[in-house]
């Protein structure tokens, strides 16, 4: 019963990711993009429990967590983009692929979940989340690099 607590934990997960990323599509980023930001904020909180003694992560342990991070952020920042609508605001672009990005990325966790279950279990959750900050930080980054370009071209052509 305990392997089957983990799973359904992550496929409501999965569907309230969903929810709100479709709920989001249908109305229009607010002011300049800093609320994309935020989650970057609120993830820098859990960097601390590298501090806990228990923890005894390698190198090595670390830098391939952070890669695999980096690698997997490759396809949200593909299928993450911005688009004007008619009303002249700026609104996420729907994507199916970012459906299969986000579900995928779920698979490909739980897989290593059960790779990797001889490690404890707070070095295996330190793991995750060094994984989950490389591969959101860059993604949301990129996401409002990408939104402030939109909003300078919809400057400009409103100066014009």
């Amino acid at each position: 019963m305990e392997s089957i607590s983990p799973v359904i934990f992550m496929i409501v997960i999965i569907a309230l990711v969903l929810w709100r990323r479709m709920r989001a599509a249908t109305k229009p980023v607010k002011g300049n993009g800093y609320r994309l930001l935020l989650p970057l904020l609120f993830m820098g909180f859990g960097i601390l429990g590298l501090l806990n003694p228990q923890l005894h992560l390698t190198v090595k342990e670390v830098t391939l967590s952070l890669l695999f991070g980096l690698i997997l952020s490759v396809p949200m920042i593909m299928t993450t983009n911005y688009e004007f609508r008619e009303d002249g605001q700026i609104y996420p672009k729907k994507s199916k692929a970012f459906i299969f990005a986000l579900v995928g990325l779920i698979v490909i966790r739980l897989a290593l979940r059960s790779y990797l279950s001889g490690l404890d279990p707070a070095e295996l959750g330190m793991l995750f989340y060094l994984i989950a900050v490389a591969y959101v930080v860059p993604w949301r980054i990129v996401s409002f690099v990408k939104y402030r370009k939109l909003l300078a071209q919809q400057g400009s052509a409103l100066s014009q």
